[in-house]
């Protein structure tokens, strides 16, 4: 099994950024762990940052035919993105959706999501355990459909 995480804008200055909402962890320290939990399942997992929307639609577009699903933190794309939401959307290809902090519970314009509808599931509020409850329910997720 073959998977990747985005991770989208501003998630490169985890551990600087905002502390009191985001965490203090780098992405690099959440990426590590969550990899050797992937491992440890027997599954491999890739992991992709950047802060250009173009990019990161070019980086799902790639993907197509080569994972089995994606782990996505698109951060402000998450509320924005039309591109990412149609790139996630052309592949096929299964997706859970996951943020460090309640959305939710945060600004207005926050609360709504343009990849919510079409995920298999979100993840939002642990912090860093995020990424590791969104990979348990991706793998989860596909370990029911390919039986």
């Amino acid at each position: 099994m073959h998977l990747l995480l985005i991770n989208g804008p501003n998630l490169n200055l985890l551990g600087l950024r905002e502390p009191s909402i985001y965490g203090s962890e780098t992405l690099e320290a959440i990426e590590s762990r969550l990899k050797q939990k992937a491992k440890m399942e027997g599954v491999l997992l890739e992991s992709f940052q950047s802060n250009s929307e173009g990019v990161l639609v070019d980086r799902i577009q790639q993907a197509l035919g080569k994972v089995d699903g994606f782990l996505i933190n698109a951060g402000a794309y998450t509320h924005t993105s039309v591109a990412l939401r149609d790139a996630l959307l052309s592949t096929g290809i299964p997706y859970v959706e996951l943020h460090l902090s309640n959305t939710f519970a945060r600004e207005e314009f926050r609360q709504k999501s343009l990849l919510a509808d079409c995920a298999i599931g979100i993840v939002s509020g642990f912090g860093g355990m995020s990424y590791e409850l969104a990979l348990e329910g991706m793998l989860g997720y596909l370990m029911n459909t390919q039986k």
